[in-house]
């Protein structure tokens, strides 16, 4: 139940219905929508919101559904219902055309059986009768014309029609021809007067050629005559027009006896062509607002996630502009929501959008919402919308206002929607303000759900104080002045009544006077509602701030302790294999001296051989010592490093297996850890300087990450810097795991995180290229990035 009845047309659902209607096919399709009412049964709202949705996802993602001809054969199939009436070739070629459309439908949904159900089930147990189609055919053909075959008869008579015609025109052009050499004729050639063929004469020849004067010229010089000759076959040919129109009434009559037995079934078809151009409708405008198919309850609950009024949707888009979405929550513990704020800041649209998008909803229409939003299921909507003064019924604004109050607080319940603009205007604020917070009392106390809004104080503490009750403001850049058009939950708003005054252009003096003239409790608590908004702004921003960079520590933390975890496992394989290294190079040094030694002896200490000796042995360990210097910088430049090569820091004992080189980077897997440092600091190693259970780990690690990792992310619903956070972290496990591309799933909305994550990903030079996925895998509501 809507309360009062001119409610549908202050919310715009009127003007919803009329923009519905303008995609209707069909004169029965726009009756329908006409029909359109408010419902509460929950199964019935969710079967024509799902038949919606289907129709909706065959005309962006299937082949189009053959709709081509819908034509009322609802009062054709009533016309011939009685005995004798028969329908006229046009008619019957509609009939033919419809029936033609409805098995096209059928067939349609048959071969793609079970993709559609709620469709389907618009012609469950309809069976296909062709022999309609078959009888029609056989009498009326393509152009919707009686087929000069449909009978013996008719075919006989249509050729003696034809035999006549020539003959007469034979003989006319014959006569003619000896009237023209004859010089009796008058200017221009064979004409048609009352339907009959006539030769030109001049007028003193008329008697010159026996015949039938049927016309003259204005002038009078000129008559139009019938030949005697040609006078019988003419009205031959009339007798034998009235024969053929005798026999095609009688075709036609026959044709519609035929078709008497199958009256109910032709009614069947006509309502599924108007339903199916119903729901078409509904589609198209659910494609054209950006719609989808919230999650519905049966409670009286509401949970909107990015809503927007459809008909400021529509005019925004022909300027090119975006709605700011909405979010709001009613349920048992939140149940009415005071909204407040400035003037022209969004309230009224806030309230109205609610109360469009639910009465949408329970009228089987798809809104413009996030599908993850929830909307209950109400019995009732109130509303008390704009000036409904009455001269007739001697009743003032504030009186009408008083009368909807009334029958609000008599007739709310727990699953009634009641929607007030401007609440306790319209009188003396002095006695309309405590008017208005009893009024709001009595339906909290009646569970009753709602926005409302306002700019009394009383009502924003009452609203702060009472359980039940939420207040909300519209948000405002009071350094700017200018409104946000975003609806924040859980703290009322100023009305920057003084500030907007002040930007228009106010006297300063008449600004000054006002201030001094309002209490000095009022304004105390305005200023502290400015400085509020004020400082939650900035409040927010850092806390957004330091978000970022709690994030950043945490991720540097994590990568420390995961360093030191791997430092500390591999403490005791580094040093044993310095230990090895250092055995030796003081086992060769151990034998070098004693061979040096022993052939000291043999040569019985020749002093010049000694030091030959001896400085052979220096240069040897010179040589050494060199060596195991310079190892580690020949192996890092004795051979090009490439994936699949394990390396050690140069100004470290790390070691690390390479995934991936880009330039002079390379990106190194460290244990769990992902790294990505310059060429210059690592150096080649051999495999068997790896010690084992680090080959094994990596291996396993990386083989279970690879066939966990999916190349997509889904961000929608987040926060900005929550989604670049989480697509940068995708996307270096992405590049490191060596996969080309990467799909990011950000919806599709207003197109604002679309375009910030895209801005984002182009600073990275290892992305190549982004573009929209396929139309039939979500479109530009999904970012496809491929990866260098």
């Amino acid at each position: 139940m809507i309360y009062p009845q001119n409610a549908p047309d202050k919310l715009g659902f009127t003007e919803v219905k009329s923009l519905i209607k303008s995609h209707c096919l069909s004169e029965m399709g726009r009756q329908m929508v006409d029909r359109i009412q408010l419902m509460t049964n929950f199964d019935l709202i969710n079967k024509f919101l799902r038949q919606t949705r289907e129709f909706k996802e065959i005309l962006v993602n299937d082949s189009p559904l053959p709709i081509s001809h819908l034509y009322d054969i609802k009062s054709l199939a009533e016309k011939i219902r009685v005995e004798g009436a028969f329908l006229s070739e046009a008619e019957f070629h509609h009939v033919l055309l419809s029936l033609q459309t409805v098995f096209s439908v059928i067939n349609y949904f048959n071969e793609r059986e079970g993709r559609y159900p709620n469709l389907e089930a618009l012609f469950e147990h309809l069976p296909i009768e062709k022999k309609i189609i078959r009888s029609i055919e056989a009498k009326i053909d393509d152009k919707g014309k009686i087929r000069p075959n449909a009978s013996p008869e008719l075919q006989n008579i249509i050729s003696g029609i034809a035999k006549a015609e020539h003959e007469a025109r034979r003989k006319i052009d014959h006569i003619f021809r000896n009237a023209q050499n004859s010089g009796w004729t008058a200017d221009g050639s064979l004409t048609i007067r009352d339907g009959r063929l006539c030769i030109p004469l001049l007028a003193e020849n008329k008697r010159k050629v026996k015949g039938f004067v049927h016309d003259e010229s204005a002038s009078g010089q000129t008559v139009y005559l019938e030949p005697e000759e040609v006078f019988q076959l003419n009205n031959l040919v009339r007798d034998l027009e009235f024969d053929k129109r005798r026999e095609i009434i009688r075709i036609l009559t026959e044709l519609s006896n035929e078709l008497r037995p199958y009256v109910p079934l032709l009614l069947s078809y006509h309502g599924l062509l108007t339903k199916l151009d119903f729901v078409r409708a509904k589609a198209l405008f659910a494609i054209e607002t950006e719609a989808d198919m919230p999650q519905l309850s049966g409670q009286g609950e509401l949970n909107l996630v990015n809503a927007r009024h459809p008909l400021l949707l529509l005019n925004f888009k022909k300027e090119g502009q975006t709605v700011v979405p909405l979010n709001i929550r009613i349920d048992e513990q939140q149940r009415i929501v005071v909204v407040s704020g400035p003037n022209a800041g969004g309230k009224s649209v806030c309230m109205k959008t609610v109360g469009l998008l639910q009465m949408m909803v329970q009228s089987g229409l798809l809104v413009p919402v996030d599908e993850s939003s929830t909307v209950g299921i109400f019995r009732q909507i109130f509303a008390d919308i704009g000036d409904d003064q009455s001269i007739e019924s001697d009743l003032s604004t504030y009186s009408a206002h008083l009368s909807k109050m009334k029958y609000f607080v008599e007739n709310a319940g727990g699953k009634t929607l009641i929607l007030i603009d401007e609440f306790g205007t319209g009188t003396d604020p002095q006695f309309g303000g405590p008017i208005a917070e009893a009024v709001l009392e009595a339906l909290n106390r009646k569970k009753a759900r709602g926005v409302i809004t306002t700019h009394y104080s009383n009502l924003k503490v009452f609203a702060n104080a009472t359980e039940g009750l939420e207040n909300a403001s519209m948000m405002f850049n009071n350094l700017e002045m200018q409104p946000l058009y975003i609806l924040e939950m859980g703290k009322p708003g100023s009305s920057y009544a003084f500030e907007i005054a002040q930007k228009i252009g106010l006297p300063a003096q008449v600004l000054n006077a006002a201030k001094g003239k309002i209490g000095v409790q009022q304004k105390r608590v305005d200023t502290l509602l400015v400085d509020l908004e004020r400082d939650k702004k900035e409040l927010l921003e850092s806390r957004v701030s330091l978000e970022k960079q709690q994030r950043r520590v945490n991720s540097l933390l994590e990568e420390n302790e995961k360093l030191k975890s791997y430092l500390e496992e591999n403490k005791k394989a580094i040093l044993k294999e310095a230990k090895k290294e250092a055995q030796s190079i003081i086992l060769n040094a151990n034998k070098l001296v004693e061979n040096t030694i022993s052939e000291i002896r043999q040569t019985k200490a020749d002093k010049e051989q000694t030091q030959k000796l001896r400085q052979n042995l220096k240069q040897e360990l010179e040589k050494h010592q060199e060596k195991v210097v310079a190892e580690p910088a020949a192996r890092a430049e004795d051979a090009e490093i490439v994936k699949g090569d394990w390396v050690k820091l140069t100004d470290s004992e790390t070691i690390g297996q390479v995934i991936d080189i880009t330039r002079e980077n390379v990106i190194l897997a460290i244990g769990d850890l992902r790294s990505v440092v310059k060429r210059k600091r690592v150096q080649k190693i051999s495999r068997k300087q790896v010690p084992k259970e680090m080959r094994k780990s990596y291996t396993s690690s990386v083989t279970e990450d690879i066939a966990q990792f999916r190349p997509e992310i889904d961000v929608r619903g987040m926060r900005g810097e929550e989604a670049l956070y989480e697509i940068e972290r995708y996307l270096d496990k992405a590049l490191m795991m060596g996969f080309s591309n990467l799909r990011v799933i950000h919806g599709k909305g207003d197109g604002i995180l679309r375009k910030l994550i895209r801005d984002y990903l182009r600073r990275y030079p290892q992305v190549s290229r982004m573009e929209d996925e396929h139309p039939d895998r979500g479109g530009d509501g999904i970012t496809y990035v491929h990866l260098a």
